[in-house]
Order: C-alpha cells, then sequence, then structure tokens
C-alpha cells in the first residue's frame, strides 16, 4: 500500500513565494521547503527575505532569496526568471505579499488607492502571469491570498476588502482560462491570523505590544470562531500546502477559507 502522505511531498518541485520575509509568505516558504520544494523566495524586505532562505539553507533544504517590489512587473519576471534558471522549472507561485490599509472609504485618498491596487491587484497579476509562462508546456499550481475581509463587510476596511476581492475574481477567471494548460489556479481567504500585520493595532507609540490590547484582541477573535480559535501563520501554510500539491489536483477556481468559521453568516 502506498503512504497516503505521498501527494502530499514536492520533492524535486520548485516553488515562489512572494512576501517571504514574515508572517504567512515566510510559513509557507517554510512548510513548502519542509514538503520538498526548492523554492525561490521574494520581498520588498531584501535582508529579511536572505535570513529566511538562509534559515531553509541551514535546516537542509534549498532556497534563494532577492528584492522583489510585486508591484513592478520587472521584477516578478525578474523572479520567476530566477527560479527557472537556477532550478530549470517553476511548479507553484505563491502570491502572497500584500499591506494593511486602515481608514473610512469616504476619506481614503488617491495615493492609498493607488498603492493598495498596486500591491494587491498588479502584483498578483504579474505574479500569476510571470507563472503561467513558465509552467505553460508542463502545468503547476497558483495560490493568490485574499482574506477574509472579502466575506464581512467591516468599517475602515473597505479598500483592503475591495482590493483582496479584486484578487478572487482574477483568480477565478485565470483559472478558467489556464486550466488547459494543467494550471490550478486557487485564492486562499485568510481569517484573523496573529502576525505584524495584524500586530500594528496592538503596538504603542514605542511600537511594544500592549498586553491588554493583545488580549482583548484575542478575546474578540476567539468569540468569532465557534471552535474558539486565534488562527497562526502555519494554518495558512498548510493549506497552501495541499493546494500545490497532488493531494488538491482536482481542486481549481476555488476560495480556501482557513478562518476558523469567523465569516460564517450567523
Amino acid at each position: 500500500m502506498n503512504d497516503p502522505l505521498d501527494v502530499f511531498r514536492l520533492t524535486d518541485r520548485v516553488a515562489v513565494v512572494t512576501g517571504a520575509s514574515s508572517g504567512i509568505g515566510r510559513a509557507v516558504a517554510e512548510v513548502l521547503a519542509g514538503a520538498g520544494a526548492r523554492v525561490v523566495l521574494g520581498d520588498i524586505d531584501e535582508a529579511g527575505v536572505a535570513a529566511v532562505a538562509d534559515a531553509i539553507v541551514a535546516d537542509g533544504g534549498d532556497a534563494l532569496s532577492q528584492r522583489v517590489d510585486v508591484s513592478v512587473r520587472a521584477d516578478q519576471d525578474s523572479l520567476v526568471a530566477r527560479a527557472v534558471d537556477a532550478f530549470g522549472r517553476l511548479d507553484v507561485m505563491a502570491n502572497v505579499a500584500g499591506v494593511a490599509s486602515d481608514g473610512p472609504l469616504a476619506d481614503v485618498d488617491e495615493a492609498e488607492v493607488d498603492r493598495l491596487l498596486g500591491i494587491h491587484v498588479k502584483g498578483t497579476l504579474f505574479g500569476c502571469q510571470a507563472a503561467v509562462r513558465a509552467m505553460r508546456g508542463r502545468g503547476g499550481s497558483i495560490v493568490n491570498v485574499a482574506s477574509g475581509a472579502i466575506d464581512l463587510a467591516v468599517p475602515n476596511y473597505g479598500l483592503y476588502a475591495l482590493t483582496k476581492s479584486a484578487i478572487t475574481m482574477l483568480s477565478q477567471t485565470l483559472a478558467t482560462e489556464v486550466g488547459g494548460d494543467g494550471i490550478r489556479v486557487n485564492v486562499i481567504a485568510p481569517g484573523a491570523t496573529l502576525t505584524a500585520f495584524t500586530e500594528r493595532h496592538l503596538r504603542d507609540e514605542e511600537g511594544e505590544i500592549v498586553p491588554e490590547r493583545l488580549d482583548a484582541f484575542l478575546d474578540a477573535m476567539r468569540a468569532r470562531s465557534p471552535i474558539g480559535l486565534v488562527g497562526e501563520p502555519i494554518d495558512q501554510a498548510w493549506l497552501v500546502l495541499y493546494l500545490a500539491s497532488d493531494a488538491s489536483r482536482f481542486c481549481t477556481g476555488q476560495i480556501w477559507r482557513a478562518n476558523g468559521g469567523q465569516t460564517i453568516p450567523r
């Protein structure tokens, strides 16, 4: 009998991960490498992403890194080309890079609109385009990252939710266009996950976590979840592993929610 876990292994496969210097992106990079993939990591934080790649190599994996501004098409093309040049192929593209944006829609200025559209929409599109060119003729898996904000309207998160919602339609439409090439495209919509991204609300003026704010946040997030949990980056990384692997060979064009049930209508 074959080992059923073999279907999750990524031995000899090549993955590109953006936003890999911290949070969900770092966890995705580490999990894919742990499953056997050779990973090429991109982030605008050049030193941070290099440290992640070095840690993976020190742990016995294969990893390269480079600075990438995902909103710049040439940077995305260069990142994917690095993977193909170094390892001969591309099997997985995880477009994880993202940024926060807070404030009421009525007050958002044009510069902030352009920033979010650039990173989330253009960044995801450019990553997908580069990946499709590299995957045609052999197939592959693209995983994009939206947010639980696509399911639940929350004041002061409108611009963020708008751009993350665009990622879902981008992903589903692309799935219909490239399925014939053996390329699967899925999108994950994380629930509240404790990372630097969410911790911005929990810090004081000196940048230190305020214990009372952290406790209040955790209590509020647990209260939204029927199972009383708050997500960690690894919860999203395990989902990306499933979507990157052959275990999800029949899955494309879907929105996947590891969110503890936080957005169940009730």
